[in-house]
């Protein structure tokens, strides 16, 4: 693979860099790709480029990102609009690292590793849009789409080295110690042991035309359950449009009694992390919906 100093930028390349509308000029270097780690910029400069306004055109991200997560941006190395992933979390960077290595070669569209530094990486661009910037019925329709993918990726062997399933008896915990709502909670039997994107949304579609062109954001993989995967990703889907939800399951091909078991759970997840790091008027809101879940 090469270090990330290979990726060396001469001055006309800077200047090309500084050129594009999408991008301006900061100082200073910082401990990701571009800074001490990242691509060599001309001595004296103490400048790297920086997308304004986030990932633009790409969809792969329509933001600059900070949080648990980090930061994402396209810069432009060799004359190539690449993606720099920034991590605050040392084991989401070994995640995605390692679930992007365990894909090469499967055939879904996901990103290609060009440089690995510590706490950052520096991927392929993939096309598209991301599907929740979509019009309703396109989101319907590249979630439903995801499907087929998703459930080639529970087909794969999954590798060694990834982290766990989520510990959903300490969820179930957290949220009765917290004072959530009742929920009928339980953890359903295992359906299999598959490996698991973790955040499988449709802010991490990328659709072009009628197929996904990319599945993005791999810092959550790990080695679960599928039907938990997938009942995770329907509840979400179906927040604000249950025909969403609907279509993915159908195309996964899955028995809906199967997924709704485990969405009290999904519930609970989401409730824990809207008291924990939400906006007070997402926890509200889920707050009333859950407490009219059915018994």
């Amino acid at each position: 693979m090469g270090g990330v100093g290979a990726h060396r930028r001469d001055r006309d390349q800077v200047g090309e860099v500084a050129a594009d509308p999408r991008h301006h000029l900061v100082e200073g270097g910082g401990e990701g790709l571009g800074g001490r780690h990242g691509a060599t910029l001309p001595r004296g400069r103490g400048r790297r480029p920086v997308p304004v306004g986030g990932l633009g055109r790409s969809g792969q991200d329509g933001r600059v990102r900070q949080g648990a997560v980090g930061q994402v941006r396209v810069v432009r190395v060799d004359g190539r609009e690449l993606v720099e992933k920034r991590f605050a979390d040392p084991v989401r960077h070994d995640t995605e690292v390692q679930a992007l290595r365990a894909l090469a070669g499967s055939g879904l569209p996901v990103p290609e590793l060009v440089a690995v530094a510590p706490g950052s990486v520096l991927m392929t661009l993939l096309p598209g849009e991301r599907v929740d910037g979509l019009d309703a019925s396109r989101q319907i329709a590249g979630i439903g789409a995801s499907a087929a993918l998703l459930h080639e990726l529970h087909r794969l062997p999954p590798p060694t080295g990834l982290p766990g399933p989520p510990d959903d008896a300490r969820t179930i915990h957290r949220y009765r110690e917290a004072g959530g709502p009742p929920l009928p909670l339980r953890i359903p039997p295992a359906s299999g042991r598959v490996l698991c994107h973790g955040d499988w949304t449709n802010g991490n579609l990328l659709l072009s035309g009628e197929l996904v062109s990319g599945v993005v954001d791999w810092e959550a993989a790990h080695v679960g359950d599928p039907l938990r995967e997938l009942s995770r990703a329907a509840y979400g889907a179906s927040r604000d449009d249950p025909r969403r939800g609907e279509a993915l399951v159908e195309a996964y091909g899955a028995d809906p009694a199967d997924v709704r078991v485990w969405l009290p759970l999904h519930a609970a997840e989401l409730w824990l992390w809207f008291r924990e790091a939400g906006p007070p008027e997402y926890l509200d809101r889920l707050t009333r919906e859950l407490r009219s879940w059915p018994a």
